[in-house]
């Protein structure tokens, strides 16, 4: 996959089929793959999050997610033929798994929504083994739910928390998971377990999942994509004429 570097952000132009055939390839050669999606928010918060930004670096497979990245890359004059959702892909990797007979292990979200997400996907995909399922509210001893993840039997292992935290974590403990394939979902467990709704799929293609965010919970959102979407644009303003 042909990677380019994005204000100062490292990502992968790639399909949706591109990127699950090459993580299926690397997952039956039990080659360690380490996976993240980048969206507006992410690439903002790197400019000043060093932790952060050394963590998504150092991933091995970095999608492309919001339609924002999409439409800003294209306007600094990259070809960008799709966006790689989290979401679609987290459902298009277990389809996989389950074809492939591929053990998964599902942590993060709240023990009724990891469970709830559990039930759901078992149901979409009969065939799936989920060996696993933990919630994310583990931080007072991390070593026991790594040591869950690696004893489970798991070649799969979809990390629903909240950025930084899950890219944190995975860069510190991918040596010790045991498993062949980790990416961080974010809010993925939410929207499968239905506790949370996507946005409609012209608002998705359009570029504006973050209004709906808003829409659904005005108080809480507005502040944070007033600021980084501005703080985004600003970025992009910067760069398309500062005549690199």
């Amino acid at each position: 996959m042909k990677r380019i570097d994005f204000l100062n952000t490292p990502m992968d132009v790639a399909t949706m089929d591109e990127t699950v055939s090459h993580i299926e390839d690397k997952v039956a050669q039990g080659n360690f793959l380490q996976h993240v999606v980048v969206n507006v928010a992410k690439i903002v918060n790197m400019q000043k999050d060093q932790t952060l930004a050394e963590s998504v670096k150092a991933c091995d497979v970095i999608n492309i997610d919001g339609m924002g990245v999409v439409f800003g890359a294209r306007f600094l004059g990259y070809n960008i033929p799709e966006r790689v959702a989290g979401v679609d892909l987290f459902h298009e990797l277990l389809q996989m798994s389950a074809r492939r007979n591929f053990p998964v292990f599902l942590l993060g979200a709240t023990e009724e929504v990891v469970s709830k997400t559990n039930e759901t996907v078992q149901t979409l995909y009969p065939d799936l083994r989920v060996a696993g399922i933990n919630d994310g509210y583990f931080w007072d001893d991390e070593e026991a739910v790594v040591d869950k993840i690696r004893n489970s039997g798991a070649k799969l292992l979809f990390v629903a928390i909240t950025s930084p935290k899950k890219e944190n974590f995975i860069n510190k403990w991918q040596d010790k998971l045991g498993v062949d394939f980790v990416m961080g979902v974010g809010g993925t467990f939410d929207v499968v377990a239905g506790k949370v709704n996507r946005a409609p799929k012209w608002m998705q293609n359009a570029g504006l999942e973050w209004f709906y965010r808003i829409l659904q919970e005005p108080r809480r959102m507005w502040k944070r994509y007033l600021v980084t979407n501005s703080k985004f644009m600003w970025l992009l303003l910067k760069e398309k004429f500062s005549g690199k």
